[in-house]
């Protein structure tokens, strides 16, 4: 799973997620990608779910990227406890995505291959997405 060498402080505040993205909204490094349209917090296991579906799809060919990472840590008090008594300990990584971030982009495979893998990474996430395509690739 994906995390954290290293943290500053165990435990974060909740924050708020209203916006779009102010970041990673571009197509940097591959041709394809997916694109976010909801916002949500993705687990290190949905990340590492859907990069492990893209792959197989891809029958390993060609390249992938992540653009996002989990580094806000999530707390959560066990079942039947009483309030108070502090916060909670660590259970998971979670990577804050705002609308409009890219989340994986792909190159090497052709835009048919890409398409499906992309879908099949896509439905291992808890948020709606959209594929993209590079605009400088785009056919006038």
């Amino acid at each position: 799973m994906l995390q954290p060498k290293r943290a500053k402080h165990r435990k974060m505040q909740k924050g708020r997620m209203k916006g779009e993205a102010k970041r990673g909204t571009t197509i940097a490094f591959g041709t394809y990608a997916l694109k976010a349209l909801d916002q949500h917090w993705i687990t290190d296991r949905q990340i590492e779910a859907a990069r492990q579906a893209l792959t197989r799809e891809m029958k390993r060919e060609g390249n992938v990227w992540i653009r996002i990472f989990p580094d806000k840590p999530i707390t959560k008090k066990p079942a039947e406890v009483r309030m108070g008594k502090g916060k909670g300990s660590l259970e998971y990584w979670a990577a804050v995505v705002r609308p409009g971030r890219i989340i994986f982009e792909v190159d090497g495979v052709d835009e048919k291959v890409a398409r499906a893998s992309l879908a099949l990474a896509a439905g291992k996430l808890p948020i709606k997405t959209k594929f993209m395509v590079r605009r400088d690739l785009v056919k006038a």
